[in-house]
């Protein structure tokens, strides 16, 4: 198949899920291609284009980090492609980590998704699912209470002020576009600080409070779905428990997080089965979900990472998994001709 991958910026790439998965498929003899979200070409009398790379396919790196520096060096050259050249178009740019500047960078990955998949390109995750989930958290809050923590989402703050009286002056505080752990804070009856807090977060928008969950402090566990099913690869799952570091509450890998081996409890699998109906439905092929005791924390739709952490865990970094799954996704497409909508295949296993 000939597939290619949406990333923020090639440039500033590093080596994480989208990498992995690249290089998978690579190494399974298709054709990949990479762009960063800045690469589309639209003309009004032709298809959409992509200015990307074409990996060669004798590009022999068995390295990640070696694979990622030929991807970035200047001896690849970008071309332009019709869109309709692909087989699959993998959006896995994360709008959340753009910076301010970047503001026209946010939305293009999806809106583009949308033009290749009215072209009939099978694009992952569905591109209509992505822009009804692209706030993410606020996605999050379609799911049903029994497995969420109590929340509040305001730009007033009186009713967050309201909000910590109610879950007795514990809480956390994040805004409601963001992600990695940034201007995330734990608010506790300790807090002198808390109005500051609160407009430094509303700067960049809503701000969503969530009740304080003591199994916290064991850190949470980033659990992957794919097709609405908790990924599996020779016997062994696709979890991860992020711990915090000293003086830390803040879990997240991008904030100095460390990753340990995690065990499937009955709470989780009460989650994946109360979510995973929702992800079928809509179209979301490829999620992660954080869990922090019996309760679903987040839910990252655009682009969930920490595949390679899996490696300093001795455990297989799935991404066969993922790839088998793609494969079959594109032979049910030619096999079908059009009878199946790209929001049934996405999540078809």
């Amino acid at each position: 198949m000939k597939i290619c991958f949406v990333l923020n910026d090639i440039a500033v790439e590093s080596c994480g899920t989208s990498l992995l998965l690249m290089k998978k498929a690579h190494e399974r003899g298709h054709e990949v291609f990479v762009m960063s979200v800045g690469d589309y070409v639209f003309r009004s009398d032709t298809p959409l284009s992509v200015n990307c790379i074409k990996i060669p396919p004798k590009l022999d790196k068995k390295d990640p980090e070696e694979f990622l520096e030929a991807i970035q060096s200047d001896k690849l050259k970008h071309s332009l492609y019709p869109v309709t050249d692909f087989d699959v178009l993998f959006i896995r740019n994360n709008p959340t980590e753009e910076p301010a500047e970047r503001y026209w960078a946010e939305q293009s990955g999806v809106a583009f998704g949308r033009m290749a998949q009215n072209l009939d390109v099978l694009v992952l995750n569905d591109a209509y699912a992505m822009s009804n989930a692209f706030i993410d958290k606020l996605y999050f809050e379609e799911l049903p209470e029994e497995i969420k923590p109590k929340s509040l989402i305001t730009r007033n703050r009186e009713d967050l002020l309201n909000f910590w009286e109610e879950v007795g002056k514990k809480m956390v505080l994040k805004p409601l576009q963001g992600s990695g752990g940034q201007n995330v804070f734990l608010i506790d009856k300790t807090e002198k600080n808390i109005n500051q807090i609160i407009d430094t977060i509303m700067e960049d928008g809503y701000v969503i409070a969530q009740e304080y969950l003591p199994k916290a402090k064991d850190g949470d566990v980033r659990v992957f779905l794919m097709n609405g099913r908790l990924l599996e690869q020779d016997g062994k799952l696709g979890l991860i428990r992020r711990k915090s570091g000293e003086g830390e509450f803040r879990s997240n890998f991008s904030v100095g997080g460390s990753a340990e081996n995690s065990e499937l409890t009955d709470a989780m699998k009460r989650i994946i089965r109360v979510t995973a109906p929702k992800l079928i439905r809509d179209g979301l092929f490829f999620v992660g979900l954080d869990v922090v005791g019996d309760k679903l924390i987040e839910i990252n739709v655009l682009s969930p990472g920490g595949f390679e952490h899996f490696r300093d865990l001795k455990m297989p970094d799935f991404t066969d998994t993922v790839i088998d799954s793609i494969e079959r996704k594109v032979e049910y497409k030619r096999l079908y001709e059009g009878l199946l909508s790209n929001r049934t295949l996405a999540t078809m296993d």
